[in-house]
């Protein structure tokens, strides 16, 4: 079974190819658009492309069997249909949670008909770095709605799940949720983020325009949007499940295990 990863200069998609090497996948082909940057094994066929970049898919896709789809709305449409064209017969995507902005990647899946298994995170742990800045400057983090609460998952639990999904049919045709393995406030991310590091940080609640002027310098147009989306976990906080250890046969990564293993992040270099 060829299988064919999209995405894999970096982040998800290159972890999902380590993660299926890992299971014993002996037909891995690559999608990348610098694979000196991807540094991947030599055991794995390397495809120059970009799936932003559609005239590049036909010959990426050539011989596939099952593909992993990486997160990319403005093309997602064409790529899923000249996925089914090629004669891929499963389609791996990563989206998020329903309804929300990468909706577009599920729908699109969908449209081209083919066999399906839909990845959903929610925020990742790596998101907690807008506060690297901060931290890196002082003991306080100043942001907006600290009793907002949601179970964060790192990027390595959703490679984990998406490796195991590309070689086991049996998930073909279902919505995974993916979560991390506790539901926290950002208050007490904060605190985590402390305890890792060694330190005593605080967390200052600000209000919204001052929240968004403050996320603004990490996030940059993308601040309101974001802090606005977090109101919702105020009220309506996300609970954890249990997909990555159903899935993967692994309890997921801690918050704190996370932190402890990325403290370069916050810290000087």
């Amino acid at each position: 079974m060829k299988i064919l990863v999209t995405g894999a200069t970096t982040n998800i998609g290159r972890m999902v190819v380590d993660e299926l090497l890992a299971l014993g996948a002996g037909d891995v082909r690559a999608l990348t658009i610098d694979p000196e940057r991807a540094a991947l094994p030599p055991q794995v066929e390397v495809a120059r492309g970009f799936l932003g970049r559609p005239s590049t898919l036909p010959a990426a896709y050539a011989g596939v069997d099952v593909l992993y789809l990486a997160p990319h709305l403005p093309t997602a449409t064409e790529a899923c249909r000249l996925a089914a064209e090629a004669g891929i017969g499963r389609i791996v995507d990563l989206a998020g949670p329903k309804g929300a902005h990468w909706q577009g990647i599920e729908d699109a899946v969908e449209a081209s008909g083919l066999p399906f298994t839909h990845l959903e995170p929610g925020e990742f742990m790596a998101n907690s770095a807008i506060w690297s800045r901060q931290i890196r400057a002082g003991d306080e983090v100043r942001d907006g709605h600290g009793d907002a609460a949601n179970a964060p998952i790192a990027q390595e639990d959703i490679a984990a799940v998406a490796a195991r999904a590309l070689l086991d049919n049996s998930l073909a045709g279902r919505s995974l949720e993916l979560t991390g393995p506790e539901s926290l406030s950002r208050r007490r991310k904060v605190e985590i983020i402390g305890a890792a590091l060694g330190r005593e940080l605080r967390y200052v609640e600000l209000p919204r325009d001052e929240a968004i002027a403050e996320l603004s310098k990490d996030m940059g147009e993308h601040a309101a949007w974001y802090l606005d989306g977090q109101a919702a976990f105020v009220d309506h906080p996300q609970q954890a499940v249990a997909t990555v250890a159903e899935i993967a046969g692994r309890p997921a990564t801690t918050f704190l295990t996370w932190v402890r293993a990325n403290a370069s992040l916050f810290q000087d270099p």
